[in-house]
């Protein structure tokens, strides 16, 4: 794909794809309760995190009919995995993907996070060519709610008691942003 290449850097990240050997780093904070708490997964073994990885590891962005791109994010300097984002493909034709993204809590309150998702959604607009990112959270997850409003993306739908998620009634926050207002976004940023 033009313009694909890694690691992606921003102040302080490098953004690539996840591999074999980083299966410890993803075990050290998929395996907690607090991480697993907002998720569709409960805390993973680091069997499971290793058989994720083998499926992730596909999903670098090299194949142009891939559902979607994960990536994982270090600090510069170190090639430590303190989080993962994934940007899924929902509708090609339309131009259309949702963000995700979980981080180790050692490097929350940082803005860690805001940094590597924008870095995510220009990748996005500017390399994939979308129109419109999504994103989701239980509308409990304050401060996933918190990033995507900060990086300019608009609260669409408050979905309440809409489906049961983990033995309870859940509340479902939907964020998005369209690629001009990304763009406008971005040129009073700069």
């Amino acid at each position: 794909m033009p313009g694909l290449s890694y690691p992606i850097a921003t102040q302080r990240l490098l953004l690539r794809p996840l591999r074999a050997g980083d299966g410890a780093a993803v075990h050290a904070y998929h395996r907690l309760e607090a991480v697993a708490r907002y998720q569709s997964w409960t805390e993973r073994s680091a069997d499971d995190v290793a058989d994720r990885l083998a499926e992730w590891a596909d999903l670098d962005g090299t194949d142009p009919e891939a559902k979607a791109l994960v990536l994982g994010v270090t600090l510069k300097g170190s090639d430590r995995i303190i989080g993962d984002m994934v940007l899924l493909f929902t509708d090609r034709a339309a131009r259309q993907a949702e963000v995700g993204f979980t981080f180790n809590p050692d490097f929350h309150g940082q803005g860690l996070g805001s940094e590597a998702v924008a870095a995510l959604m220009r990748f996005g607009f500017e390399i994939y060519g979308l129109h419109r990112i999504c994103g989701r959270c239980d509308a409990r997850n304050e401060p996933s709610w918190k990033l995507m409003a900060r990086l300019g993306m608009r609260r669409e739908a408050h979905f309440r008691e809409h489906a049961i998620f983990k033995g309870r009634w859940d509340e479902e926050f939907h964020y998005a942003v369209l690629e001009d207002e990304w763009r406008l976004e971005q040129g009073r940023a700069d």
